[in-house]
Formats: structure tokens, C-alpha cells, sequence
């Protein structure tokens, strides 16, 4: 019935502004939850070995190749200078991790002949200049240790081009490799370097400490490697219920590899996983960010399960009355452990050591100037490249299915339809929706044809935009042209028009949580890592949902999938290919408009500016774009594709980035939005017959 009362948004029942990170969030515990409950159990039965076996494959899985040791190749260590302290020499020395990727230590050795002990000290997400780092590394070295510093890929190290690791660890969801692989490996390699050191002795092993991000160095790098025979990681973990999950942090992409979650892999796991490496657990109690009862609750958990698994005396937790630091309390208290475990001479003095001795180094008698040409962005390129190669050759539109729903998974249905009252505009009526897919609320516009105009065999047009349905429609947007509502008698087809805002899109874009606030945090990069912890990119749910909703209409709107055109704008124009991969029947037609090219851009280019939301995580293990756009079994259009900078691709670029497509597909590059809106309609005007 159409009505003159204007339609109005459905009342949804939950908030859209936070119904996708309450939706992350939900699913995240819930995996958390599993994950406690497997743990207790696997501790409980006795099984705990077998349960540390899985978490260590599936990490290895996760992280990728990580050549060490025997496998690890030649080093080609390069001293780079030397300086004399009172109770230390310095060394600066490069050697290769991976193939030019340089790892730049410093090696503080104690005065002496030795040969000594060694501990290596990953830094966080920072620089080996600062006084966490710094330190910490010559207070070992006093007490006869000798200690390997090292920078971390990116942050305000040397090692920063190409490195950063927001901007290059998001590319590496592309490829499935988890970019913790760059910070672990090079703590491992400096092992490697430490066994061509006459002057160290590592018959009883070595020892690994750090803060921050430097404590998750160690934790990972322990699991790899049974040369650690003592770790320290401190200020660096709690429950992710509690942090990172739990407060909706914005936090760094390189722990949040895709399916950490289902795999059951929270943050106690990976130091229980450890056993029976002895672990002290190093905390501050004025730490800001893993909070100390948060870091209390973890380690009494640890506590009982080292001592379930017979290894009470293996774990310590010390509490510093330090903030996020490390400080030289823990440098003793890290020493005392590595006597007793590593050394075994628990009771070998350990010096007070006083503050005033470790004056601040000058940067410059740290650095070692690491080559920058191999980097995180340089390496994992070659990853991708060769997954491309790899990909074999899909000839058929079921073998295309088979590949995109083995990363999208498989569409649902739609729960719920609400449909408010019918508004007539012009030609055209108007509707508000709102469908529920997944638990997810679908906010929607529909514009259907009045009666009198309204032909049988009319087409249907699903118009996604990243932007929000609003900014498709409002003042002659381009899905309120293709309506052609004020058009009337001038033409003989007036199509529906189906425009929703995909979750995280439009009306349901994510509201401000605190955490985002910071300068490297933002919704974008919540949901996005979020999502992809979970195993379930945020772009997997939107195509999901796109592809319920085109089910819907094709099922329940008998809507005929011949007459079906899938138009997506922006991100949209991804959505719209791998939504139309999925659809078991041969729909109209597809459009992506100012669309990506391809996620191997997204890989291959320096710079971009798509947001975290568009790198689908392991995607290039199983598909790219271009084979959508040439083995959707229906007329494609490709309008003015853009690269990884959303620049426009000319025809030479295009060319290069997409190989050769058939005839049946569309390329318009650098149109306006003129030309696209004409070549819609023209494909309107096609499946209409």
C-alpha cells in the first residue's frame, strides 16, 4: 500500500553504531571462552604436552618458513665498530636473518676473557637507544652475561623503510603469513650469531628477556627454538579477554594472524606452550596498559598449570614497582633465574647494581645502519608473487566458487525482513528495510517501480557502496539515477533498486571506541584485526552478507537471476565479485566501479590507501580479482579500477595488473561517473531484453 506518510528507518533492536564490534567482540570471547575451557581441560586430563604440541604447530603454521640454525644459512656477519665501557666493550655488528635483512646488534660483552653466558634482549615496539633497551642490555653484560640487542622491524629503530608495522604487518594478512615471523626470526638468528662467538658459551643454552613487545619476541621465539633454556618476557601479556579484546585496544597487526582465535591461541597458551622452559613472568604494577591484576590473574592461571604439568618450581612471577618498563631490579631478577636454570648455580651472587653507573650511550655508538632494501613490504612480495604463481589455472565457474568460499565461507540466509510502508517518488516507490544476516543488522533502501510502470521482466539492481547507501542515493546519487524515478514515460524500463549498508558500512559504521583515539589506532584497524584473529576478515562477513542477501532476493523477492545486476562502488566493487563467485545460479550482470584492481596491488605497490578493512586475509593463497572478473559466468563491467594508492589504472596498467580478460568483459578506464552510470543503464537495458 503506498501511503503519503514518509518512511521511516526501522527501529533496529540493537545500536547499528555498535552492532559490528559488539558482534567482534561477542565472537572473540566466546572463542576465548573455548579456548580457557581446552586448556583447564587438557591440564586437568594430563594431556598438556599434546596441548602445547598444537599450539606450537599452529603458530609455526601461522608465522611461515623461518630458516634458523641448521636450516638457517650462512650469516655473513659484518662488525660494524666497537667501543670500551668500564665494565663492558661494545660491539656493532650486522648479519643476515632472512637474505638481506639485516639484524643490527649490539653486543655488550663483559670485560674479561670468558668465554660467558648470553642472554638476548629483543626490543619492543621502539629502539635499542632507549633506556629500556639500553640498559638493561649493559646491566647484564656487569654481571657477566653477554647480551645481543636488537632493533625490531619499523618503530623508531634503524630499521624503519618499508618496516612499519601497521602499514606493511596488514599486508601479510594477504598472504597468510603472520609479519611476528620478522621480529622472531631475527631473534632467533642472533642465537645463530652467538655459536660463531669464541667468547660465549652456550653448552647450557641461552636465555631471552625483553619488554613489551620484546617479551612477545621471547615468548614466540621459545617455541621455535630449544636453545632457549630460560625466558623473561615482562609487560607484555595478559588474557585477551582483558587486553587486547576485552578493552577493544587498537593493537599491532602482528597478533592478530588469521584464526588465532578457533585455534584456541590466547596469550597464556603461548607461555604455556613454553613448558618446561622455565619462564619468569616479569610485571610493573604501575603499568597503564597490561594492567597489574590483569597480570596477576594470568599468572596465578600459569602458576596452576605448571604445576599441574609437574613443573611448579619452572614458573616465577615478579612483580616490579616499575610502570611499562624494564628495569634493573628485573635485569637481577632475570639473572638469578638464568643461574639457577640455565647455569645451574642458584646461588651465584648477583651484585646490586647502582643506576648512576649506566649513563645514556649517544645513539650514535649504537647504531649499525642495516641495508634497507629487503624489508617486511619487500619480502612478503615475493611471498605473494609466489602464491600467485602457485594458483593453478580455474577454468569453470564451480572451480572458481569452490576457491573464493574456501576464504569467504559459505552464505546464510536472511532471519529477519522488515519492510516499512511505500512512499511514491515520481515513477518510483520507496521503502526503509532492514534484514538480519548472521545476527547482523542490514539497514536497507528499496525503490520499486509503480504499477504502471512496473513490467514483469523488469531488472533488478543491488547497488553496494562503501560509502553508505546514503551517499549512493542522496541528491542524485548515482543509485537514485539508475532508478530513474523522475524519468517517467521518457523511457520503457524502470528497474528496482536495492541499496543496503553492508555492516561497518553507512548507517552501521562503528562508533568511536577509547582506544582509537591513539595515533596508530582507529576503527578501521580495530575490526579489521579483530576480525581476522577470528579467522573471518570484515570484508568476509560484508561479501557473506551480500551474498545472503542476493539469495534472498533471487529466493524470496522472485527476483529471476538473469535480470540481476550486483553493482559495487569502492570496497564495494570487491564485495560485488566475490558475492557474485558465490551465487549458484548465472546472475545479470557485475559491476565494480572505483573498485581495487587486484589484492595482489595491495601487496606490490609501496604505498597505498585502502583502508585495513581491504586486505583479505589469506586470499592470494586461493584467488585474485582478475580471475573474478574473468570467470564470473555473466557480462562484468570494470569502471575506472584503481590501484593500491585508488588512482586510477590507464590501460597499460591495467593490462600488467589484470592479464587478458575476454570479451565479454567491460573495461572503461578513468571514466566519470557519467560514463559509469551510462554503462549501468546500458546493462540494464540488456537483461531487460
Amino acid at each position: 500500500m503506498i501511503t503519503s506518510e514518509v518512511p521511516r528507518p526501522i527501529q533496529p533492536s540493537r545500536d547499528l553504531r555498535t552492532m559490528l564490534t559488539d558482534s567482534l567482540l561477542a565472537r572473540s570471547l566466546a572463542y576465548l571462552e573455548e579456548a580457557e575451557e581446552r586448556r583447564q581441560t587438557a591440564f586437568r586430563e594430563q594431556r598438556w604436552e599434546e596441548y602445547g604440541v598444537a599450539v606450537r604447530k599452529h603458530i609455526r603454521e601461522a608465522f611461515g618458513p623461518m630458516p634458523f640454525g641448521r636450516e638457517g644459512g650462512g650469516l655473513n656477519v659484518r662488525r660494524v665498530s666497537a667501543f670500551e665501557g668500564v665494565q663492558w666493550r661494545l660491539e656493532n655488528v650486522l648479519f643476515d636473518s632472512f637474505p638481506g635483512w639485516e639484524v643490527n646488534a649490539s653486543v655488550f660483552v663483559p670485560q674479561g676473557d670468558g668465554p660467558f653466558p648470553a642472554v638476548v634482549i629483543p626490543v619492543g615496539h621502539s629502539g635499542k637507544q632507549f633506556d629500556n633497551y639500553q640498559i638493561p642490555a649493559r646491566g647484564f653484560a656487569a654481571l657477566g652475561f653477554v647480551a645481543v640487542l636488537f632493533d625490531p622491524p619499523g618503530q623508531a629503530s634503524e630499521k624503519k623503510p618499508g618496516n612499519d608495522h601497521f602499514s606493511e604487518g596488514v599486508r601479510t594478512f594477504l598472504t597468510g603469513h603472520s609479519s611476528s615471523r620478522y621480529f622472531v626470526l631475527d631473534a632467533l638468528r642472533c642465537i645463530d650469531y652467538l655459536e660463531t662467538r669464541e667468547d660465549v658459551d652456550l653448552s647450557c643454552g641461552v636465555g631471552m628477556t625483553g619488554v613489551s613487545g620484546g617479551g612477545h619476541t621471547t615468548l614466540f621465539a621459545t617455541l621455535f627454538d630449544d636453545r632457549i633454556t630460560c625466558q623473561g618476557p615482562s609487560c607484555c601479556i595478559n588474557r585477551m579477554a582483558d587486553h587486547p579484546v576485552g578493552d577493544l585496544y587498537s593493537p599491532c597487526p602482528e597478533s592478530k594472524w588469521s584464526g588465532r582465535l578457533p585455534a584456541g591461541v590466547d596469550e597464556l597458551d603461548v607461555l604455556l606452550a613454553g613448558i618446561p622452559t622455565p619462564a619468569l613472568y616479569m610485571a610493573g604494577r604501575k603499568d597503564e596498559v597490561f594492567q597489574i591484576d590483569w597480570s596477576r590473574g594470568l599468572a596465578a592461571e600459569a602458576a596452576e598449570c605448571y604445576n599441574m604439568a609437574g613443573a611448579a618450581d619452572r614458573f616465577r612471577f615478579f612483580e616490579d614497582e616499575s610502570g611499562h618498563a624494564y628495569t634493573l631490579a628485573q635485569v637481577r631478577e632475570f639473572v638469578a633465574w638464568m643461574n639457577r636454570w640455565m647455569l645451574g648455580e642458584p646461588e651465584r651472587p648477583v651484585p646490586e647494581l647502582d643506576p648512576e653507573d649506566f649513563p645514556m650511550l649517544p645513539y650514535e655508538q649504537l647504531q649499525c645502519h642495516p641495508a634497507p632494501e629487503e624489508n617486511i613490504f619487500t619480502l612478503n612480495r615475493v611471498i605473494a608473487r609466489q602464491q600467485a604463481a602457485a594458483r593453478p589455472e580455474r577454468r569453470d565457474s564451480g572451480q572458481l566458487r569452490d576457491a573464493v568460499a574456501a576464504v569467504i565461507g559459505e552464505p546464510g540466509t536472511v532471519d529477519e525482513w522488515e519492510e516499512s510502508n511505500r512512499f511514491q517518488v515520481w515513477s518510483q516507490t520507496s521503502r526503509e528495510l532492514l534484514a538480519t544476516v548472521e545476527g547482523l543488522h542490514v539497514p536497507a533502501t528499496l525503490m520499486e517501480p509503480m504499477p504502471e510502470y512496473a513490467r514483469e521482466d523488469r531488472p533488478w539492481l543491488l547497488f553496494i557502496d562503501d560509502a553508505g547507501r546514503q551517499k549512493a542515493l542522496e541528491s542524485w546519487g548515482p543509485a537514485a539515477q539508475l532508478s530513474r524515478m523522475i524519468q517517467r514515460d521518457e523511457i520503457p524500463i524502470h528497474p528496482s533498486v536495492f541499496v543496503p549498508d553492508l555492516p561497518g558500512w553507512g548507517d552501521t559504521e562503528p562508533a568511536l571506541v577509547p582506544y582509537s583515539m591513539t595515533g596508530w589506532g582507529s576503527m578501521d584497524r580495530l575490526t579489521a584485526y579483530l576480525s581476522c584473529t577470528m579467522g573471518d576478515g570484515v570484508l568476509r562477513i560484508r561479501t557473506r552478507v551480500a551474498a545472503s542477501l542476493i539469495r534472498h532476493l533471487l529466493e524470496h523477492c522472485e527476483v529471476d537471476p538473469a535480470r540481476l545486476i550486483v553493482v559495487g562502488r569502492g570496497l564495494g566493487g570487491s564485495v560485488a565479485l566475490m558475492a557474485a563467485a558465490l551465487c549458484e545460479g548465472e546472475l545479470g550482470g557485475v559491476v565494480t566501479w572505483d573498485g581495487l584492481t587486484s589484492f595482489q596491488s595491495l601487496a606490490e605497490e609501496e604505498g597505498y590507501t585502502w583502508p585495513a578493512g581491504a586486505f583479505l586475509p589469506d586470499v592470494l593463497v586461493h584467488f585474485d580479482l582478475p580471475e573474478l572478473m574473468r570467470g564470473l559466468p555473466c557480462p562484468v563491467a570494470v569502471l575506472n579500477p584503481l590501484d593500491a594508492a585508488r588512482e586510477p589504472v590507464d590501460e597499460v596498467g591495467l593490462e600488467e595488473m589484470v592479464g587478458p580478460l575476454p570479451d565479454s568483459v567491460i573495461l572503461e578506464p578513468g571514466c566519470d561517473s557519467g560514463r559509469a552510470i551510462g554503462v549501468i543503464g546500458e546493462l540494464l537495458e540488456r537483461v531487460a531484453g
